[in-house]
């Protein structure tokens, strides 16, 4: 497996590897990495669809890919990952996928047009007061020394950051920052999240620096992401004859690890509550799917908070029978034990038929709910919100079965261990209408209109212990390789395996880790997009000093290492006249 760039390696067809009809695949887990998976394995690979099975221990594929109405409950959606036009793997994924509402197109081809037509921008990024905007005109307020630990994070080498966390490596006045503020409430980060996996985030999207308080590099699919991306997958896949077993919890994959190899030899199941076993050869692929950020998600509903208690999960059990065979194939205690209180928990789906939350919702976002435009363009962050609550809307209707008359939004909270400003408990013990409730008293719906509209609403609490699992602090070997050392037909997929420089909690990772699984172990000859090069990028990162330094002129900022000033007059003398003045200038620090 090697990585490229460019067009010669991504329109290429590969030539069919050798010895792939001998060989069969079982996908244990059918979210978005196993879809993939499957999907290079038939158009990469040419392996016949007959040939590749899930195991999936839910009812219905999707993994961690929301969007279900449930008849008992209503519409519920867990989360939404965002997706930017750099993810090189799953365009390159959804260019080959047939749109469900016109085969003669790609989902790409859709997506693209649609967010052509409609494109992302936030006019209401952070609020404060109940729903008044945080004029922040743009800028990220960091300090020079803030803006000096940035530029030593990324400067720092991934392996000297083993275990440190964020606030261990940024002073108290970083956190103070709106730069914090909105990349900690569009990414998910906390204070004790991983320093390393910051860092692989700073380098992976500096070409965002710009548009952190607009939203507009995102891109949104049409409806929720399971009927935009998941269904369309689903479907191909079984056009090309995929087996698709259900309700199959995968217990064990049992490997020889003699002669410093690792072969899958056997899958130990129990579905439907019967034991099964099957036995595997070398050209037996075994792709697991280790860990999940959503498993043991439990469900509240307007009365009722969602439970927290919950057990450890298939796909964390099944990861520690694995490392249990093996010392690399990773530590699953570092990322689904101890993790703290603080964090972030809970999320929430409320359905509204009152219109009276619509003049509050335009009055922060500019716009009409009902328009079927974007309305958010991502989250909307509540800065004086002890829960430091957020909440989304999304294209109106998000589900394609959604009345004309119904209104979904999102919200989540970011600390789970203090108590609301209007509800006064935590986010965990809070039924549906009084995650309502403290969302209708922040976007400023009058206190005596708030009881009456929430309990109008149909709001869906989900608990989800492990959502913040990927920001553990870690450091290297705490995650198995997507194949590991000496692997004959073992790979591991999704964000809980180990690929060079991409950032986890993204559609792109778990596709990535799909692509380079099946390019590794059918030794496909074509290359896997390489990361975005946004961090080499010259021009980029003169764009992000002009941004992260509230757009100053290179000659007024100070930095340490440089002298009083960035650069010197001499120094600006010596480049006038030259391409450099001109990339200056282009970016405006000139």
């Amino acid at each position: 497996m090697y990585y490229s760039n460019g067009n010669y390696e991504a329109f290429a067809k590969p030539v069919k590897p050798e010895g792939v009809d001998n060989k069969s695949a079982y996908i244990v887990g059918s979210g978005l990495a196993g879809m993939a998976a499957a999907t290079f394995l038939i158009r990469d690979g040419q392996m016949k669809g007959d040939k590749i099975h899930f195991l999936e221990e839910l009812a219905l594929p999707g993994g961690s890919m929301d969007g279900i109405m449930n008849p008992n409950k209503g519409y519920i959606i867990r989360g939404g990952r965002e997706m930017e036009p750099h993810f090189e793997t799953l365009w390159d994924l959804y260019r080959s996928i047939p749109s469900l509402e016109n085969p003669d197109v790609s989902v790409l081809d859709e997506f693209y047009w649609l967010n052509k037509k409609d494109p992302s921008f936030s006019k209401g990024r952070v609020i404060q007061d109940r729903g008044k905007e945080l004029p922040t005109e743009g800028k990220l307020t960091l300090s020079k020394q803030s803006v000096d630990e940035l530029l030593k994070l990324a400067l720092t080498p991934e392996e000297d950051l083993g275990d440190k966390k964020i606030n261990e490596v940024f002073s108290k006045e970083f956190f103070d920052s709106n730069f914090w503020l909105y990349w900690s409430t569009m990414f998910a980060f906390e204070p004790w999240a991983s320093a390393m996996e910051m860092r692989r985030y700073v380098l992976r999207f500096v070409h965002h620096i710009d548009s952190l308080s607009n939203l507009s590099s995102l891109r949104f699919t049409k409806f929720n992401q399971y009927e935009s991306l998941v269904k369309p997958t689903i479907a191909f896949l079984k056009s090309k004859g995929v087996d698709f077993q259900y309700n199959a919890h995968v217990k064990n994959v049992k490997l020889d690890t003699s002669n410093n190899q690792k072969v899958a030899t056997e899958i130990d199941m129990v579905q439907d509550g019967d034991e099964k076993t099957i036995n595997l050869t070398p050209n037996d692929l075994v792709f697991v799917t280790n860990g999940s950020i959503t498993e043991s998600t439990t469900y509240g509903d307007n009365n009722t908070p969602a439970p927290v208690e919950h057990e450890l999960g298939d796909s964390w059990a099944l990861w520690e029978k694995l490392a249990e065979q093996s010392p690399d194939l990773g530590h699953p205690d570092k990322f689904c034990k101890n993790i703290p209180d603080a964090n972030w928990q809970i999320s929430g789906t409320i359905t509204f038929t009152d219109d009276r939350v619509v003049p509050y919702i335009k009055a922060i976002s500019k716009k009409d709910p009902h328009s079927g435009s974007i309305v958010t363009s991502g989250p909307v962050s509540i800065k004086d919100s002890n829960w430091l609550y957020g909440y989304s809307i999304s294209r109106q209707p998000h589900f394609e079965a959604q009345k004309d008359n119904e209104l979904i939004v999102w919200v989540y909270g970011l600390f789970s261990d203090q108590p609301g400003n209007y509800i006064k408990k935590k986010i965990t013990e809070c039924t549906g209408i009084e995650l309502c409730e403290e969302y209708l008293y922040h976007i400023g719906v009058p206190e005596d209109q708030i009881k009456d509209i929430a309990e109008s609403a149909n709001t869906i609490p989900a608990h989800m212990p492990y959502i913040t699992s990927y920001f553990m602090p870690r450091k290297v070997g705490d995650r198995p390789l997507v194949v590991p050392e000496g692997s004959k037909n073992l790979a591991f997929i999704g964000n809980f395996a180990e690929t060079e420089r991409d950032t986890v909690f993204t559609t792109e990772y778990s596709v990535r880790t799909g692509m380079e699984a099946v390019y590794t172990l059918l030794n496909v000859d074509r290359g896997v997009p390489e990361v975005f090069a946004s961090s080499f990028d010259a021009r980029v990162l003169m764009d992000a000093i002009y941004y992260l330094n509230d757009k100053k002129k290179i000659t007024d900022i100070k930095l340490d290492g440089f002298g009083e000033r960035m650069v010197e007059k001499r120094v600006l003398e010596k480049v006038k006249g030259t391409y450099i003045e001109q990339l200056l200038k282009k970016v405006h620090l000139l």
